[in-house]
């Protein structure tokens, strides 16, 4: 059993149906025994205490349930106390250690978000947050060396359902941040639809609905791990162009599309057009400094120049660090840490952490956040667009991804980047960005490109991906074509 293969940088992933050709099961029942008992002792390590309870929850996938049934067996065989969730939300197991009746140990979420049906993964969270790689990596390990043996007496197992406990967190998020004189229905006049994907955000309509608002036109809300109608993802365009098409058809005010395990999320405005990517940065990024000013926002790598200028426009400051989640929300922590405020780390594909919710990437919670500050404008005859209309957006963009063949993928890589990064500052109207913390990227400014360039690793794959962004029409195929001569396309 090769143990490593399963780790996806800070969570577990693998194969946990047969069904895709050349796809074989890595993650069994009896591997996710060994996973839990693993984790239940490196949380024993970690925190030096006997009395654990670990809450797990699960997403749709038709493989999710015999998964989780492995863990608890596994996790009450190493001593712990189990909670049984259900179906539930990833950012939902991470409030249950946070907050009341659970205050559980740790929680652990079943899902592989949006990846195919055959795919499934655990992600891990005490409450400081969630699990790093280095953990993941100290859990496999145990695994691997089969020392995870226990001489405690088996742990107990019970249900709960803490989906009705964070659903009625948000409503009252909801509630107070509109400060609504109809207090209990503050989104009374406002018309929202949800769009689930038949992942497991579909208690979001119920919550809106409870507060108001018309909901009609919502769809897929049911979960059902064969996604039927189309992939939960707000990345996707077929998803995308769903519910654009879904908020036109309603005459709805906004639209919200979330990911299978709910912890990323997108907006709709009310002419269908999505906020999503750079245009969902800003306009988060806008609502965060209008109460934070001067505040530091992290995003990941592949940003455009338009939102860096736009968070200066704002009164903010734009740190574009490495792609990952975890990578983003951990250097906003760090700046905190370090004294630079930073009330918001956020990737385009949609993870955004906030300061004030424990820096927990959670759909719902950005969906809520936006609502509030939708609803505010809407009193004022405003649209949440409206925020964002002096953001450039590229007229252009392109993501090329080079394979690497060489064994040794990761030196090649690097030798790659070396090389290119000498080449790039040769090209007359090119110049390297600095300080820059993933790849190469350069500034291309001649007239007839006005764009950008960036050249990285990927995170886990023997991939080098290219991306280009230009502000003139036909500037990327210039950028590509000069990327050609050089040799690396």
């Amino acid at each position: 059993m090769n143990w490593k293969e399963l780790q996806n940088g800070s969570d577990i992933r693998g194969v946990a149906l047969e069904g895709v050709e050349g796809e074989h099961v890595n993650l069994t029942p009896e591997v996710t025994e060994i996973i839990a008992k693993s984790f239940v002792k490196w949380l024993g390590n970690t925190t030096g205490s006997d009395d654990l309870t670990v809450a797990i929850g699960t997403d749709c996938r038709l493989s999710g349930e015999s998964i989780k049934e492995a863990f608890v067996k596994g996790a009450m065989q190493a001593g712990a106390n189990v909670v049984d969730c259900g179906l539930a939300s990833t950012p939902a197991m991470f409030m249950s250690t946070v907050s009341a009746p659970t205050m559980a140990s740790a929680a652990v979420m079943v899902t592989a978000s949006h990846l195919p049906f055959n795919r499934n993964g655990l992600k891990f969270f005490t409450p400081k947050g969630g699990l790093d790689s280095k953990d993941i990596a100290a859990i496999l390990d145990i695994a691997e060396k089969g020392d995870y043996a226990s001489t405690k007496a088996e742990g107990c197992s019970s249900t709960f359902d803490f989906m009705t406990v964070y659903s009625h967190h948000l409503a009252r998020y909801i509630r107070g941040g509109v400060g609504s004189d109809d207090y209990l229905h503050p989104l009374s006049g406002m018309h929202i639809i949800v769009d689930a994907g038949n992942g497991n955000g579909g208690f979001f309509e119920k919550v809106l609905r409870s507060l108001g608002a018309d909901t009609t036109g919502s769809q897929f809300l049911n979960p059902d791990g064969h996604f039927p109608n189309h992939i939960p993802n707000p990345e996707n365009a077929d998803a995308m162009a769903s519910v654009c098409k879904a908020v036109v058809e309603s005459h709805a005010d906004l639209g919200v599309i979330f990911d299978t395990d709910v912890d990323r999320s997108a907006i709709v405005d009310h002419k269908g057009e999505p906020i999503n990517r750079n245009a969902l940065i800003a306009l988060i990024a806008a609502v965060i400094l209008e109460e934070h000013p001067g505040s530091t926002v992290v995003t990941d790598s592949v940003t455009s120049d338009g939102l860096a200028d736009y968070i200066k426009l704002k009164g903010g400051k734009h740190h574009r660090f490495r792609r990952g989640y975890r990578n983003v929300i951990n250097e906003g922590k760090r700046l905190n840490e370090a004294g630079e405020e930073c009330w918001l780390a956020i990737e385009t594909s949609g993870h955004a952490a906030l300061r004030e919710n424990y820096f927990l990437d959670d759909g719902a919670y950005l969906a809520a956040k936006l609502i509030i500050h939708a609803a505010k404008l809407n009193k004022q005859g405003k649209q949440l667009q409206d925020i964002i209309s002096t953001l450039k957006q590229p007229k252009e963009s392109k993501e090329i991804r080079i394979k690497i063949t060489q064994t040794d993928f990761k030196a090649y890589g690097q030798k790659v980047l070396e090389d290119m990064k000498t080449k790039f500052a040769e090209v007359p109207g090119w110049t390297l960005v600095e300080p820059n913390y993933e790849g190469v990227r350069v500034s291309c400014t001649n007239g007839d490109e006005e764009g950008w360039l960036l050249l990285r690793m990927s995170l886990h794959d023997p991939v080098m991906p290219l991306n280009i962004e230009s502000n003139v029409e036909g500037g990327v195929a210039v950028i590509e074509g000069k990327l050609k001569q050089l040799g690396l396309l």
